[in-house]
C-alpha cells in the first residue's frame, strides 16, 4: 500500500508519470492505445484500398428541346396516371399525392429524356406547372463556350490554357 502511495506521489512530481504513465508502469494500456489496437484488428492488413479518383467525369449533355406535340403527350400521361378523376381542364390536375406525382414525372423523364431536378420538385403543384417546365428549352454549354462562338472585338484576346 505504501509503495502505491509513493508511486502516486512521484507521478505528481514527474510530468511523464501521470495516470497513463502509471498504467504503462503496471502493464496496462491507455485508452488511446486500446482504440488503436481495436482499429488495427478491424482493418485487415492484406486488403488494398482503392485510391480515390481525382479526375472529375465530364457532365452529360443537358440540352433539351421540347418535342412537337408535347401538350398532347403530357395530357395522355396525366390521364393514364390520374384516371377518370380529372378536372375539366387537365392542366389544373393537382399533384398532391406524391406517389402519383412521382409516377407521372418518372414516365415523362423516361420518354422525353429530361427529368425535373430535385430542386424544382416542390414547384410542381399542378399538371400545368409540369407542362411549363417541359416547354422550356435548355441550352447545353457554359459562358466560355458562348464566348468562343461569338466574334470578339479586335482589342480583346482570350488565351486558352489547358
Amino acid at each position: 500500500m505504501a509503495a502505491v502511495q509513493a508511486l502516486r506521489a512521484g507521478a505528481r512530481r514527474r510530468p511523464g508519470l501521470g495516470p497513463a504513465g502509471l498504467r504503462a508502469f503496471w502493464g496496462g494500456r491507455s485508452r488511446k492505445e486500446e482504440r488503436e489496437v481495436e482499429a488495427d484488428r478491424a482493418v485487415p492488413e492484406k486488403e488494398e484500398r482503392s485510391k480515390p479518383s481525382l479526375i472529375c467525369p465530364l457532365p452529360g449533355s443537358q440540352s433539351y428541346l421540347p418535342p412537337e406535340g408535347l401538350q398532347s403527350c403530357l395530357e395522355s400521361h396525366v390521364r393514364e396516371v390520374f384516371g377518370p378523376s380529372l378536372p375539366e381542364d387537365w392542366q389544373q390536375t393537382p399533384l398532391q399525392e406524391n406517389r402519383l406525382k412521382h409516377r407521372l414525372l418518372a414516365r415523362l423523364a423516361a420518354e422525353l429524356g429530361h427529368a425535373v431536378p430535385n430542386s424544382q420538385l416542390h414547384q410542381m403543384r399542378h399538371a400545368g406547372d409540369v407542362l411549363a417546365f417541359y416547354r422550356t428549352p435548355v441550352k447545353d454549354g457554359s459562358k466560355i463556350d458562348e464566348l468562343t462562338a461569338t466574334e470578339l472585338p479586335p482589342n480583346l484576346k482570350i488565351i486558352w490554357q489547358h
